[in-house]
């Protein structure tokens, strides 16, 4: 298992790039992959999780592979922890936990909703639920986040300045004491 808090994101226009990306980047590199797959519109997204200049030195190594099928490639250095389980979708919603509040974001961008969720962790006590990246949503991202409401909503203005700066910002909601059966569909 590598070490590292940073996060490497490489995406793709080609199925068959990448995989053969993917195989060079974990057989050359030092680093651990998040997540792998093709996802909405023909693409092909990589997540790897290392030490930045392991992360950066596989984002080289994807560049370089993949050539004319990269979309784009970016390093998220010294990212929350809770961001990692969140990406992989093991970040857990205790039974019966009461939660006041609920955040919602999506964007037009895997990476955007990454960086949104590092700033919300660092800005509030938040907690984070899930990202969503990609898959099934059209390529987009999907933050969420509970805690109380003000807590939630002091978060949520640097979340919603960097979105709305990168122009990824599909929209967001702030849900106050959410229904369990939508806590339990975002899980």
């Amino acid at each position: 298992m590598a070490q590292g808090n940073a996060i490497g994101i490489i995406e793709l226009c080609s199925l068959y790039k990448g995989y053969e990306v993917q195989d060079q980047v974990l057989k050359s590199e030092f680093v651990e992959k998040l997540l792998a797959r093709s996802i909405c519109s023909g693409k092909y997204l990589i997540l790897v999780r290392g030490r930045v200049a392991d992360v950066e030195s596989a984002l080289d190594n994807a560049r370089e592979i993949g050539d004319f099928a990269i979309v784009s490639t970016l390093v998220i250095p010294n990212v929350d922890e809770r961001i990692f389980s969140a990406i992989v979708g093991s970040t857990l919603l205790e039974d019966n936990k009461d939660v006041s509040g609920l955040a919602v974001v999506e964007t037009y961008s895997v990476a955007a909703a990454i960086k949104a969720a590092d700033y919300a962790l660092k800005e509030a006590e938040v907690n984070i639920l899930r990202i969503h990246v990609a898959m099934a949503i059209g390529g987009k991202g999907l933050l969420v986040l509970t805690g109380d409401i003000e807590p939630l909503r002091s978060a949520l203005n640097p979340v919603l300045e960097f979105i709305e700066n990168e122009g990824t910002l599909a929209g967001h909601t702030l849900i106050t004491n959410p229904h369990e059966d939508v806590l339990k569909d975002l899980v």
